[in-house]
């Protein structure tokens, strides 16, 4: 189930970043960052008053010039009004109104979703700027004064923001939710329609909620699966630092709906930065992984092509090497069919539980190959072990100190696991209890 995303927006120099990380630092707000192999601070989950949800920060835009300031706004409020529930508008309360300011509410307006307009700087709410009140005239209600250095009006913001947020109850379906990830122009819209034409069997398309994406339900061989589609973004520039931060935020909103992750990267191009950040992404969140590499019709083969392609690969997303590599070409509607058997065995694997006894037996084998390491004469005594969760499969281990229990112990266990029982495709995650009494 997703959360609702609340969108922050404005100009440049607003003051957007800072009111962000003042939300996210706090504990009122902030639940934990969303993990992953990017460190940009623009997406968090943020809670108040029981109600989670996630909080995008669309701010770093710097236009080269002033002449494109308005196209760059505008972009950036298209941004939220694709993906966001409620959005934060924040304007200059001390340098008043600006084409900008009036751009972006111009187009605020037309949504029909709940739009807060957030007058930062206002440092001193007893003396309100000369220009406070025209702020009245850009249409999108009450200003709302707030300094996001000294979080002026926080607990009256994130009220209404939670009273505006979508009721969240989603009955939980029984088909198989595969998103289609990766950076723009790799081919996902591609791999969607040549999965459609090949199947003929869409009941109907479904247009997502608040996600950017379409939902299409379809059928493979007698099981339901519904393809989520993250259309990317089109742009004619090039692909700069704020473009790659956007896709990344909305893999993220895909991801977080799906099952299975189907991530698209171009053969043509090989791995980049920006796909190692939509792959640590799906692998934090837990979700089934295949990696599909596209265009592999568009790449000069020679002997062993493919192992040296599929070797790189391995080495560099190293954190995932469970996920199957797929080489597809969407357009020729080569090795389609090898996708959609590798979605459905992950699913699958992710939903497989392993029994108490037969895990503790594992367990205590794989401490007699390797015995558990030990810290100024304390050893780590696993005392038992069991699976408590799926999708992803989730393990607790009670032992007698968190402490001793070293990330290189941890990982010699999930490969153990992994060399019996598989899950392939799937990140597994454990969780390391201590005993109340700890016995030497």
């Amino acid at each position: 189930m997703s959360k609702p995303i609340v969108a922050v927006v404005g100009r440049p120099n607003v003051g957007k970043s800072t009111f962000f990380n003042k939300i996210v630092g706090r504990r009122v707000s902030i639940v934990e960052d969303t993990p992953g192999v990017t460190r940009d601070r623009i997406y968090a989950e943020a809670e108040w008053r029981g109600v989670h949800f996630d909080i995008i920060d669309t701010g770093g835009i710097e236009p080269d010039s002033r002449d494109v300031i308005l196209s760059q706004m505008r972009e950036q409020a298209q941004m939220a009004i694709d993906m966001a529930d409620v959005i934060l508008f924040l304007v200059d309360g001390k340098e008043g109104i600006t084409s900008a300011d009036e751009e972006v509410a111009n187009i605020l307006r037309r949504t029909g979703k709940k739009v807060i307009l957030l007058v930062n700087k206002i440092d001193n709410p007893s003396k309100m700027p000369d220009g406070f009140y025209d702020f009245y005239t850009l249409g999108i209600g009450d200003p709302i004064p707030v300094s996001a250095l000294n979080m002026l009006n926080l607990g009256d913001i994130l009220d209404e923001i939670v009273e505006a947020l979508p009721e969240n109850d989603v009955e939980e379906d029984e088909d198989i939710k595969v998103a289609v990830i990766g950076k723009p122009n790799v081919g996902k819209s591609s791999l969607i329609n040549a999965f459609l034409d090949e199947n003929r069997v869409i009941v109907s398309p479904i247009a997502g909620t608040t996600r950017d994406s379409i939902d299409t339900p379809f059928e493979w061989q007698g099981d339901k699966y519904t393809l989520i589609d993250t259309a990317g973004i089109r742009r004619r520039s090039k692909v700069t630092e704020d473009i790659e931060k956007y896709s990344v935020i909305r893999a993220i909103a895909s991801i977080e709906r799906c099952d299975v992750c189907l991530l698209l990267i171009d053969a043509t191009e090989g791995l980049t930065e920006q796909d190692k950040k939509i792959a640590g992404e799906a692998h934090e969140a837990g979700k089934g992984i295949v990696v599909v590499v596209n265009k592999w019709d568009l790449v000069q083969k020679e002997t062993n092509t493919m192992r040296d392609f599929r070797r790189k690969l391995e080495a560099e997303l190293l954190f995932m090497s469970y996920a199957p590599i797929v080489f597809i070409s969407a357009l020729k509607k080569q090795r389609l069919e090898t996708v959609m058997e590798e979605v459905k065995a992950v699913a699958e694997t992710r939903a497989m539980r392993v029994t108490t006894g037969q895990l503790n037996s594992l367990i205590a084998d794989a401490m007699l190959m390797n015995p558990p390491p030990s810290d100024k004469g304390r050893r780590l005594k696993i005392y038992y072990a069991s699976q408590i969760g799926i999708k992803p499969p989730l393990f607790s281990f009670s032992l007698n100190d968190r402490e001793l229990m070293h990330f290189s112990y941890s990982r010699y266990l999930e490969n153990k696991i992994r060399d019996a029982y598989g899950f392939r495709g799937t990140s597994i995650k454990f969780v390391f209890r201590e005993r109340g009494e700890k016995q030497d």
